[in-house]
This record gives C-alpha cells, sequence and structure tokens, in this order.
C-alpha cells in the first residue's frame, strides 16, 4: 500500500510540534495547519475519566494496554494527537519514546473540554478515522451527552451511537462491554473557567 505525500508545510509543522517541550500539565497536538496546545484538565473531567477507565481496564483484551494522554502520530495525514485514553498494543513499549503510531490505538476516549469543546467534537472526529483509529468515544459533561463513533473508512467514521449520561453505551469488540456511565458528572453550569 503506498502511503499518501503530505505537504511539506504540514510535515515542517509536524516536526516542528514533536520538538516542542509544553510546560507540566500541558499538551500538544497538530491538525492541519493549526498547532493546539490546551491546559490541564478540571477536576470532574479526572473523575469521569476514572469511572470510564476502570470499566475499560476490566474488559480490556490481555495484549493491550491502557495509556493516558499519549502522543498518537500519524506522518501520514500529518497529525498528532493526544487523546485523554486510548489503548495500545503491549508491544507499542518496543517502540521506545513518546509517540505511538495512531493506527494501532484500538480506541480514543475524550473528555470534552469546556474551554474548547469544537477540539473534541469537530476535529478529533475528522482527524481520528482519516489516522486509522477504529472508535471514538466522546464523553461531554457540559450537555450530559455521549458519541461512539466506529466503522472508519475512506476518512471518516460511518457508524454513530448517541446517549445520555445513564445510558449504557455499546461498545463493540475488542472490549465488547456496557459502558455504565450513570455515575459521570457534568460540569457546573454556572462555570464556564473550568
Amino acid at each position: 500500500m503506498i502511503e499518501p505525500q503530505i505537504p511539506e508545510r504540514q510535515a515542517q509543522l509536524l516536526a516542528y510540534a514533536q520538538g516542542l517541550a509544553p510546560p507540566s500539565g500541558w499538551k500538544i497536538e497538530v491538525s492541519g495547519d493549526a498547532i493546539i496546545v490546551t491546559a490541564g484538565p478540571p477536576v470532574i473531567h479526572q473523575h469521569n475519566l476514572l469511572l470510564v477507565r476502570r470499566q475499560f481496564d476490566a474488559h480490556r483484551p490481555a495484549d493491550l494496554m491502557p495509556s493516558e494522554n499519549t502522543d498518537l502520530a500519524s506522518p501520514h495525514t500529518g497529525k498528532l494527537r493526544n487523546p485523554d485514553l486510548t489503548y495500545i498494543p503491549l508491544t507499542a513499549v518496543e517502540l521506545g519514546g513518546n509517540q505511538v503510531p495512531a493506527e494501532l490505538a484500538a480506541i480514543a476516549v475524550e473528555i470534552v473540554s469546556p474551554s474548547n469543546p469544537e477540539n473534541d467534537l469537530v476535529g478529533k472526529v475528522r482527524d481520528y478515522p482519516q489516522m486509522g483509529i477504529p472508535l471514538y468515544l466522546v464523553i461531554d459533561p457540559r450537555e450530559g451527552t455521549l458519541t461512539l463513533h466506529s466503522e472508519p473508512g475512506n476518512g471518516a467514521y460511518h457508524r454513530r451511537w448517541t446517549g445520555r449520561f445513564g445510558d449504557a453505551v455499546p461498545v463493540p469488540e475488542p472490549f465488547a462491554f456496557e459502558l455504565a456511565t450513570s455515575e459521570l458528572l457534568r460540569y457546573p453550569a454556572d462555570r464556564n473557567d473550568l
């Protein structure tokens, strides 16, 4: 299979971003012609991520390991993304370094940021299927909603399940379980600075 060539500008931007050293708690991503720098998440975000991770950990295949805030690199698309939670093969450790090829990820899980929701709800819905990530779970504590994107092909996801906090999310193989969401917390309605 011949990998598509990315424009030189995107290759330079990706190389530049990969050489940056963000302050502790910050992460750097690349999408198109943009470098996206985001601050560390609020406590509610961390609470929700813990609830989700515990359930995924209980159903993960033995050959996958959880990883939080791992750089998933896709040089052939010029994208570098950093999901809140992903599951990658144990063999990825042998690659060393701080990045994992995006196509090795079994899923990307994002808790929507109140300060930059478009990054998770638009940008990553566009980028993750192009990067070869088969499942993308979006948890939005602003609205109390959940979306599971699946069946990537031709640069887009072709199936979408949506629900609300309290609904069971039907997570397909390789995890094959129903994610309980009744204990997920919403962001306070009167707080925009989370």
